[in-house]
């Protein structure tokens, strides 16, 4: 026997994922395309949601290193409003309230506290969610991916055995073809959620320790803001 044709008999032993969908009843395919597209989704917001965490981080690195080393806290904002750093909107909104409340003809240094808290609490909880808000698709796919797949596999099962209804015959060279094609939407399925738990879980991790670290910066913020409030 010749090389060509062993090859050739290695290949057809082995599952076709094209000739699966190409075979598929168009239900079932509907269904793969359906669930490639979301998988091919789930990779690109990954890739999005990991390098937009890894650069505001940096980002918030370099900000807060420069506030604190900073003689005038009024002055860096200034320069720094319009900079897309989550650690600048928390500084703002704190630093906005601290002004207010030196401005009131009647300083009620206790209730501004609270106000400049709420304010920096308030600030830190919208860069959390807008930095979690892209989590929702991965929630989304990893949840329900699979069973979209699974309706895809009953589906195609459901055909299946029409056939054998209709050509009278039950061998398993009938059978076996549509139930692979069928339970090939089931393994789509969960080859688009897997990652996107994984990537849910992480991300969601990251999150929160962002928002952890935000918090922290916000704490140690108004601290210094309630002394300046002393200070008058």
């Amino acid at each position: 026997m010749t090389l060509l044709p062993l090859l050739a008999s290695a290949a057809s032993s082995h599952l076709d994922p094209v000739q699966l969908f190409l075979g598929a009843d168009i239900v079932v395919q509907v269904v793969i395309g359906g669930l490639l597209l979301a998988s091919l989704w789930v990779w690109t917001q990954i890739v999005a949601i990991g390098w937009r965490i890894g650069a505001l981080r940096r980002r918030c690195n370099a900000y807060e290193k420069e506030f604190w080393q900073a003689a005038d806290f009024e002055a860096l904002q200034s320069e720094r409003r319009g900079a897309k750093v989550p650690s600048a909107r928390v500084a703002l909104a704190g630093m906005g309230e601290w002004r207010l409340a030196r401005g009131a003809k009647r300083l009620d240094k206790e209730g501004a506290r609270q106000r400049i808290s709420l304010a920096l609490d308030s600030a830190v909880a919208a860069e959390a969610d807008s930095l979690a808000e892209p989590l929702n698709f991965l929630a989304t796919v990893g949840s329900v991916a699979p069973f979209v797949g699974l309706f895809g596999t009953v589906w195609g099962i459901m055909n299946s055995f029409y056939q054998i209804g209709q050509q009278q015959n039950s061998s398993l060279s009938v059978v076996a073809p549509g139930i692979s094609e069928a339970l090939f939407a089931t393994a789509i399925g969960l080859f688009a959620a897997i990652p996107a738990v994984i990537a849910y879980n992480r991300y969601s991790h990251g999150v929160g320790m962002f928002e952890a670290r935000l918090q922290r910066f916000a704490d140690r913020l108004a601290a210094s803001l309630s002394r300046e409030l002393e200070a008058d």
